[in-house]
């Protein structure tokens, strides 16, 4: 049985020897002090061996018979002495696969061409992804990028206006950019895993369809998603209805730029007085170019700008020594005045504001914070930085609460950052109308009170809840079913638990409430993936092939069920644990579907079916010309129902009458 050494039993440690117990190897572990509680309660019954002592010594890895160890994961708190034990361990074996906990990209890559049979993960970036697209809210379950090219994981309900609906089978569905993964009826739920859906049934309304397809730019495709109807709509037609159109959008322009310009009341306050000064500035003006009719418009213009800015004496003191001054003009100029050097006055103050503050102020001016449809991140640590990332290339409107009054100011400078008190920030941060929340503090109660006060002030929002421990995730699935709760130790567990049979875990996303994992497989003459058809491969450990190359040819997307791997090959599949594990022994599903052929029209029709059966079957060229001498026949090579529904669709085309009936 194969062997393998975890050196460290925190929350992550935890979670990775039970991962790794699902695949049925032998775990055993390192901890320099015994563990008083476990996050996860049966733990020490599944581990195979727990050793209490330094894994930095040599003597310590060789009393875990770290010689005979397949691979060991290296996942301390400490960057150094997992670094430390890795240089120990290849010395003491060259052939053990080394998972490590690290964030030092320079280093790791160092390390990797040095000891060899090396890969690194930082466990807090790991879902930070699955954090971004769960808080969209939208139909996107996954974003990520292979040789350059974008692939989009797509949950949708089909409406009844879809066009796919009452006309697609959804075997049709299946094109050279798109395969579809999983398909519900109205009403009913999920599958856990792909490929169960029937070829021949129709699309119809309320259906539920998850598919993977090539798309463009993560940020284009992001932004079509999030628009809203009313930004896609058209503009209303007639010269009344267009009018009242530009109308409304002239009000709520003026009304977003009042919000998002002047939010502070000094702000507001010299608005109005501008707008005051401005008033006082125009009827002066007039009234003194009507009162004295031997003044221009210009004089009376720069009459009453001395009146506001205080000159009161020098100006009438003149005026009154040529004409007679009303009462009353006299009045308005003295009220001008005072009003003048009040208005002005907080004109001044607010440019002297404005003027120091752009010159002393080293820290970049974050964008007002959005009132409507943003999403909010509650915790900027390393996930909360990741995550406002990620959503930053989405395109996404965000708002971050930071809890520390002390945070460095030029954090994520390019998104308004609230902190302070938590009702005080969620309330400056708009929460009544943001689209989503996501909770990503290191405290756990922390994350249950505030998801609790997201749900009480808005219940419609998408909430999104980071956790450590499996328990707590169980508990704030039952209390807040709406809510997506993830475990990120829980989620980062599964990678380097795959990552420690060879394979390499490129990204990942949450679907159904578990993850998939975006793998890539390198063909070896002992792999259990060698030799077989990619049907074979998909519907045997339910994988979705999404990458194929063979040696230095360019590499093909979407490939189809045909092709037969070889070593050397490169395959690039969605996975599940439960399908990593099923590859890891080669235990896959039975084939349990027959093609029986009754007959072919011509004599071409024989020939060319010969080399379909042989090309998807994967059965002997001449076992399919002897089958076809002898029609009606059975082929005596079990199928998977997907593989055997195209192969009767293929002989179809060809003028060759098949079915295919279970075993």
């Amino acid at each position: 049985m194969d062997q393998f050494l975890i050196c460290g039993l925190g929350s992550l440690g935890q979670h990775c020897a039970a991962a790794l117990k699902e695949f049925g190897v032998k775990v055993l572990a390192i901890e320099q002090i015994e563990p008083t509680s476990w996050d996860i309660p049966n733990l020490p019954q599944l581990l195979d061996g727990l050793i209490v002592g330094d894994c930095r010594q040599d003597s310590t890895l060789e009393q875990a018979n770290i010689k005979h160890c397949r691979a060991a994961l290296l996942v301390t708190t400490s960057e150094q002495a997992n670094i430390e034990t890795a240089l120990a361990i290849r010395q003491l074996n060259p052939h053990t696969r080394l998972i490590i906990r690290s964030n030092k990209e320079n280093l790791n890559q160092l390390l990797s061409r040095q000891l060899g049979n090396f890969i690194a993960y930082e466990p807090t970036e790991l879902p930070a992804s699955a954090f971004a697209l769960a808080a969209l809210g939208t139909e996107t379950l996954g974003f990520f990028n292979l040789e350059g090219q974008w692939l989009r994981v797509i949950q949708g309900q089909v409406s009844r206006e879809h066009p796919w609906c009452h006309s697609r089978r959804l075997h049709e569905l299946n094109t050279r950019t798109r395969r579809l993964l999983v398909h519900a009826r109205g009403g009913t739920s999920l599958p856990q895993s792909f490929h169960q859906w029937q070829p021949q049934e129709t699309v119809l309304p309320d259906d539920t369809l998850i598919y993977v397809e090539i798309g463009d730019s993560l940020s284009g495709r992001a932004s079509q998603a999030s628009a809203t109807p009313e930004k896609r709509g058209r503009r209303p037609r007639g010269l009344k209805k267009l009018l009242s159109y530009f109308w409304e959008q002239l009000k709520q322009q003026f009304r977003q730029f009042w919000q998002a310009s002047f939010q502070q009341q000094v702000r507001r306050v010299a608005f109005a007085c501008g707008l005051t000064v401005l008033l006082l500035l125009f009827v002066g003006t007039w009234l003194l170019h009507q009162s004295y009719p031997g003044l221009t418009f210009k004089s009376a213009f720069y009459g009453t700008a001395i009146l506001l800015l205080g000159g009161y004496g020098d100006l009438f003191g003149n005026l009154q020594e040529s004409a007679p001054i009303p009462w009353w003009l006299q009045l308005f100029a003295l009220g001008t005045t005072v009003a003048g050097t009040v208005f002005v006055g907080v004109l001044y103050a607010v440019m002297t504001e404005a003027l120091l503050s752009s010159k002393f102020q080293l820290a970049k001016r974050r964008p007002p914070i959005p009132q409507e449809g943003h999403i909010i991140i509650i915790g900027l640590g390393r996930v909360g930085q990741r995550v406002a990332a990620f959503l930053q290339q989405l395109k996404q409107s965000l708002v971050g609460i930071t809890l520390n009054p002390q945070a460095n100011p030029t954090l994520l400078p390019d998104i308004p950052v609230v902190a302070g008190n938590l009702a005080e920030a969620l309330s400056q941060a708009n929460l009544a109308t943001a689209k989503s929340a996501v909770v990503l503090t290191d405290d756990e109660i922390l994350n249950l009170e505030v998801a609790l006060m997201v749900r009480a002030e808005n219940p419609d929002s998408h909430l999104v809840i980071r956790t450590a421990g499996k328990r707590l995730s169980q508990h704030l699935m039952a209390v807040l079913p709406k809510t997506q709760v993830l475990g990120m130790y829980a989620v980062a567990a599964e990678v380097f638990a795959g990552a420690a049979f060879g394979e390499n875990i490129i990204n990942l996303f949450r679907f159904n409430h578990q993850t998939v994992l975006v793998t890539e497989y390198q063909i070896e003459a002992d792999d259990t993936l060698n030799g077989l058809l990619l049907a074979e491969v998909a519907y045997g450990y339910g994988f979705m092939p999404l990458l194929h190359q063979r040696g230095a040819n360019p590499p093909t997307w979407m490939p189809t069920d045909d092709i037969l791997l070889a070593v050397g090959d490169r395959l690039t599949v969605l996975a599940t644990i439960e399908g990593l594990q099923r590859v890891e022994v080669g235990n896959r599903h039975p084939q349990t579907w027959q093609v029986t052929v009754e007959s072919a029209r011509t004599s071409e029709a024989l020939f060319e079916a010969a080399n379909t059966i042989a090309r998807i079957s994967g059965c002997p060229l001449n076992a399919a010309r002897e089958l076809m001498k002898n029609l009606p026949a059975t082929l005596d090579f079990p199928l998977y129902q997907h593989q055997g529904e195209r192969l009767v669709r293929a002989l179809s085309k060809i003028q060759a009458i098949a079915h295919l009936d279970s075993c």
